[in-house]
């Protein structure tokens, strides 16, 4: 077939390369001037690593990779830790594949690259889509400079505003969740020694939470910092300050007051929630990624949704002559899924937050009953046994 996807990031690109490497045509139309991922990490459990690895990427993964030992929950004001799960090995023998952290630049690059062994000008730069037409035989963009570019398939990978959700589907207003999240990065080697421990930590308190952890081969630390409070640009471009964002943070840990002190450009984004949608696909046109199922990034587990679409996507195209088919599977795999995520994610927000954390005592009491071994098992394990390579299609 030929697939016209909108949108080069990492679920764009994640279905290009599997679609590729099928022996698809694929064209990939992305509104940017340039290919460059904003400078923000990014976790992949073992849902995505399995996914990267199956198309081959996982020798140009492995040298920018931070692959840490385990995850820690830390309590905001007097740093009590408590072992999440382990990860390393331990992730390897418990569920086939790594869980890793990486710059999100780092796999944007990875995939585009993989991307362009296989078909050198198959992306598209600068190149704004409009509209699409669906005759029932072929789908047709539509691109801003007046071009029509037809193919059996379009694959909207746009983004939370996509341009082909709206068309799709309409244009769905997105509810503020109450919560606003501070993102930045920090040179390592510009924090003290008891902070350059390989290990991701989920900081949680009364009204906010903070997740840290190392990029690539160690060199930097991703700060996430979410809060309750009324701003609601959504954009990831949205520049703060230092002293903005460590007033969001009164009375935490001398550690959180320390990387934020360090941040070079601290940014600042708004936390919508959109309700999961029932379908993906309308005709010959279809949704992945963030265009499809938007996610609080509380279960950390956007970027890897976005891939196993991705995987999925390209299985059913491959397993049907007919594209309407083909979506239908494609519909019928990923669109409950999703939804449970999605919705777990919300759930995840209430655990991080809660009021029972204000104090040390009741913060020990509901840590040890929200995140014992077997409850993290049960709220983990069907996130991260998921193969997108094997599910039924």
């Amino acid at each position: 077939m030929r697939i016209l996807i909108v949108g080069a990031g990492i679920g764009g690109l994640t279905t290009a390369l599997a679609l590729l490497r099928d022996g698809h045509e694929v064209e990939v139309y992305e509104q940017a001037p340039k290919l460059a991922e904003l400078g923000a990490g990014v976790q992949i459990s073992a849902n995505g690593a399995r996914v990267l690895f199956a198309l081959g990427l996982e020798d140009a993964i492995r040298r920018v990779w931070c692959q840490p030992t385990g995850k820690e929950i830390r309590l905001w004001n007097t740093g009590e830790t408590w072992k999440l799960f382990d990860l390393g090995a331990e992730s390897v023998a418990r569920y086939g594949a790594p869980y890793f952290m990486i710059h999100r630049a780092d796999l944007h690059r990875v995939l585009i690259d993989a991307v362009q062994a296989l078909a050198p000008n198959a992306i598209h730069l600068d190149t704004r889509v409009t509209g699409f037409h669906d005759d029932g035989n072929s789908i047709t963009l539509q691109l801003a400079n007046g071009a029509r570019i037809s193919g059996d398939i379009v694959g909207g990978a746009d983004g939370v505003h996509s341009r082909i959700r709206n068309i799709l589907v309409g244009d769905d207003k997105p509810e503020f969740t109450g919560c606003m999240a501070w993102r930045g990065l920090v040179p390592v080697e510009k924090l003290p020694a008891h902070m350059r421990r390989n290990v991701g930590v989920n900081w949680v308190g009364p009204g906010g939470h903070v997740i840290n952890y190392q990029l690539r081969r160690g060199e930097l630390l991703n700060f996430v910092g979410v809060v309750e409070r009324d701003w609601r640009v959504e954009s990831w471009t949205e520049k703060g300050s230092r002293e903005e964002c460590a007033a969001d943070f009164p009375g935490w840990h001398d550690d959180i007051h320390a990387i934020i002190r360090n941040i070079e450009q601290p940014y600042k984004w708004a936390l919508l929630g959109r309700a999961p949608l029932t379908r993906f696909s309308h005709g010959r046109a279809t949704l992945l990624g963030d265009a499809a199922h938007p996610t609080l990034p509380m279960l950390a587990q956007g970027a890897n949704m976005a891939i196993e679409d991705g995987m999925v996507l390209a299985r059913c195209l491959n397993a049907y002559d007919d594209a309407e088919t083909a979506l239908a599977h494609y519909d019928a795999a990923r669109v409950e899924r999703t939804a449970k995520l999605v919705q777990g994610a919300n759930d995840m927000a209430k655990r991080f937050h809660n009021p029972a954390l204000a104090d040390a005592a009741g913060a020990k009491a509901y840590v040890d009953a929200q995140w014992r071994e077997q409850s993290a098992k049960q709220r983990y394990d069907w996130i991260f046994e998921y193969d997108a390579t094997r599910v039924a299609v």
